[in-house]
């Protein structure tokens, strides 16, 4: 066989395939187990469809997660829309600028959309019910430095319950947004932020 003929033969070699890194294998996870949560809730979740979404094994999502709620808590970690704090130096002022900021992302945040699905398994299963837990702790942490500030400059009594302050303003967003689907206006925010200090003093 001539030298030509040998090369005709030859399969021809397509291009190396691309090894990710440690890193982005991580990141590509992370991403397809956030978009399937916000697009379909916790039930669209698997980690079958994260690995078929992202391009990552099975095991190597097993590798770096023990589970389907410890993967979806790094992902809502690290893309859930985060509120930054105010700190215009006053507690009224402070708490209406986070109250507008949280209204809002309720009614534009995908993030928004996946919370009634989660709230309703964590009724069923521990672990969903720690992950809801914490994942609502870091969305209202603002509250907790806000009300710290304001102990600070006297506006608030040390032992002040931030937590009841909290409920009073986010209570009535969340009541809006997930049950009587009215519209969370900034009309209706300050009144609630009003009535809630109104309540605190």
């Amino acid at each position: 066989m001539s030298t030509k003929s040998r090369r005709v033969a030859e399969p021809a070699k397509g291009p190396e395939p691309l090894r990710r890194s440690k890193e982005a294998v991580k990141a590509a996870s992370l991403a397809a187990a956030y978009e399937l949560l916000t697009e379909a809730g916790l039930s669209g979740v698997s980690v079958d469809e994260v690995s078929r979404r992202s391009g990552v094994a099975k095991t190597t999502i097993y590798r770096h997660w023990p589970s389907r709620t410890a993967l979806l808590f790094d992902a809502v970690m690290q893309f859930a829309p985060r509120l930054q704090t105010p700190n215009t130096g006053s507690l009224r002022s402070d708490l209406t600028s986070l109250a507008l900021g949280l209204a809002q992302r309720l009614q534009t945040g995908r993030w928004s959309s996946a919370m009634p699905s989660i709230i309703d398994a964590a009724e069923r299963d521990q672990e969903v019910a720690e992950f809801q837990s914490r994942t609502h702790a870091g969305m209202m942490s603002g509250f907790g430095a806000i009300a710290a500030r304001a102990q600070a400059r006297g506006e608030l009594g040390p032992d002040f319950d931030v937590s009841e302050l909290t409920a009073a303003i986010a209570g009535p967003l969340f009541y809006r947004r997930w049950f009587s689907r009215q519209e969370l206006d900034n009309a209706f925010v300050r009144g609630v932020v009003e009535r809630a200090l109104g309540w605190s003093k």
